[in-house]
């Protein structure tokens, strides 16, 4: 259990990731540390599926235990959408604030009640006999504009109904307790653990 990467170049996530699970290792790797793996290509048809592609794929090429997770954004009023195309919703290259934009104007005049949604983080974890999944998911709505600078992808735009803010208002610290992810990276770290006790 020395050594772990994860399987993901996007230095936001990592930062997210990063501060939870340093106590259970040695060095903590990234993609941006192996660029011959490449863009590892998500064709699953679940989060938690193209979450093990991106695991199994860094694993593979350096047989160093490998995590990775993949995120979704459900909206009820559009029937669960962006769903498995959240990061490149408004195209394959899309920018955050592409996103957004769509996001926004697809759910133009709809009211309070019914900008329900959801974000669903599964983080996978592949060291070749003891691969695991697990599971973290913050209610919330869309907003109507922008809230707070702070964040990534659609987090000033996602109101979190359990904190009553929006991801783009939270401190570092407060979404690296609270968030989708952090929730899926605390149940995580709790099974490295009993790992490392077993």
């Amino acid at each position: 259990m020395k050594n772990i990467i994860i399987s993901s170049s996007n230095k936001n996530k990592i930062s997210e990731i990063i501060p939870t699970i340093q106590p259970f290792f040695d060095r903590i790797y990234s993609l941006r540390d192996f660029p011959d793996i490449g863009d590892i290509k998500e064709d699953g048809t679940s989060i938690i599926e193209n979450s093990f592609i991106k695991s199994r794929v860094a694993f593979s090429h350096t047989k160093i235990p490998s995590m990775a997770d993949d995120t979704i954004l459900e909206v009820d009023y559009l029937m669960g959408e962006p769903g498995l195309y959240t990061a490149r919703y408004a195209g394959e290259n899309a920018t955050y604030e592409e996103n957004i934009d769509k996001l926004l104007k697809n759910m133009q005049g709809v009211s309070i009640e019914q900008r329900t949604a959801r974000f669903k983080t599964v983080v996978t974890y592949v060291d070749g006999k003891n691969d695991f999944s697990v599971e973290g998911c913050l209610e919330g709505r869309i907003l109507e504009n922008k809230e707070g600078e702070k964040g990534f992808g659609y987090d000033p735009i996602f109101y979190s109904t359990e904190q009553n803010i929006s991801l783009g208002s939270m401190s570092i610290e407060e979404k690296n307790r609270v968030s989708h992810r952090a929730l899926a990276i605390q149940k995580f770290a709790h099974k490295i653990k009993e790992l490392m006790h077993a």
